[in-house]
């Protein structure tokens, strides 16, 4: 074969790679599309929109009301959908926001990127563990970006904390103590009603049980293991993922958990739990409840040389062997940040600066998807009572 024969043989390989990826439009403006447009599909789009760039052609929600709010606040001129999979056959769509409820997670992802969409994903990635490795095999049999929607990792105080960790400043770290709380008791009981006229419930429930309507069941989908998973999916998940990225490490050799529904009258999944986890060299602690939220979420790295207290509002360091023994308040921080910023608009500024570069994103599919694992084996061992094992 030529030299010139060999050279237009890579120049029409090359041509065709590039005709099946739709160009960025003038400015490289990124044109997306929304699937599911409730209170974070919304919210995500308004960060997208501060960061600027990108234009809003499209919104798909099985409730009419939340499309059309959707267009009204964000997009006048986007177009409308139920079912995603038109959203996603269109070719003008460069990347699409998810933020449907946890059990659409894999599926409307893996059809995405089928589909050669970029994708921001809400946490948990997956709603049960063997959706983990298909979808990881699905997105990485293409070459589109996916970004999970771990905040933590784009936000500068949790960048830092991590590198804290890593430097051995704390010596070594053998306990993490995690928590969350928040008051579910002030939204106990549903104060919209849906009207099932402009909603598609089949489509709603998709893979999960066919069940009559239940307002509970689409308004609070998150306490019900249909579509949810309760404390450890949408609340531990964030802490488990940071955790597991400072200790670099991602599998639990067991986990225990315990807990109940104790003031909650709706719900399938418990309203209070605590999770202990053992990761061989470390062991992790997880407590929650939802009748308060004083204190809110935190983590705490207890090392052997000092102890990093980290929040959403920021973390401090505190030195061992200032204080004497025994003694219950924390010394003068050794280090300290603050931050009043949300990690929610530099993680999609990221991933949209990965929609233009094709770079690797702060949070790709690996780490979110054992990030839902830890949480699924919470999940299984309060369920079966016992202790959960890989």
């Amino acid at each position: 074969m030529t030299d010139t024969r060999r050279q237009f043989l890579k120049n029409t390989a090359v041509a065709t790679a590039l005709s099946q990826t739709r160009v960025l439009g003038a400015n490289d403006r990124v044109r997306i599309g929304c699937i599911g447009t409730g209170g974070r599909g919304r919210y995500l789009l308004e960060k997208a929109t501060r960061v600027g760039g990108i234009e809003i052609v499209a919104l798909c929600d099985v409730y009419e009301p939340r499309r059309m709010e959707a267009r009204e606040k964000l997009a006048p001129q986007a177009d409308l959908y139920v079912d995603h999979h038109q959203l996603l056959a269109r070719k003008d769509i460069d990347g699409v926001v998810i933020g449907s409820p946890d059990h659409w997670h894999t599926p409307m992802t893996i059809d995405a990127v089928r589909a050669g969409k970029d994708v921001y994903v809400e946490k948990p990635v997956t709603h049960a563990i063997p959706e983990g490795e298909q979808l990881i095999q699905a997105v990485r049999a293409t070459r589109q970006i996916v970004q999970v929607g771990y905040q933590q990792r784009s936000w500068d105080h949790f960048q830092m904390g991590r590198e804290i960790v890593r430097s051995g400043k704390l010596g070594k770290v053998s306990l993490v103590l995690s928590s969350w709380y928040q008051n579910y008791i002030a939204s106990a009981k549903l104060t919209t009603v849906f009207d099932q006229n402009k909603l598609d419930w089949k489509r709603f429930l998709g893979n999960a049980p066919q069940r009559p309507f239940d307002p509970y069941r689409f308004g609070k989908w998150r306490m019900f293991w249909d579509y949810g998973g309760g404390h450890l999916t949408d609340l531990y998940s964030h802490f488990g993922d940071v955790i597991q990225w400072y200790m670099a490490n991602d599998t639990p050799v067991s986990v225990a958990a315990n807990g109940g529904i104790y003031f909650l009258d709706y719900p399938e999944c418990p309203d209070t739990i605590t999770a202990a986890y053992d990761y061989g060299r470390f062991a992790v602690t997880y407590t929650g409840t939802l009748n308060g939220s004083l204190e809110g979420g935190s983590i705490t790295f207890r090392g052997s040389q000092a102890l990093m207290r980290i929040t959403r509002d920021g973390f401090a360091v505190y030195a061992e062997g200032v204080i004497p023994i025994e003694k219950t308040q924390h010394p003068a921080p050794v280090i300290e940040m603050r931050s009043q910023a949300d990690g929610s608009q530099p993680h999609v500024a990221n991933w949209l600066d990965c929609i233009r570069s094709r770079k690797e994103p702060n949070c790709p599919v690996e780490p979110a998807v054992a990030a839902a694992r830890a949480a699924h084996l919470g999940n299984m061992a309060y369920r079966g009572k016992a202790i959960a094992r890989l």
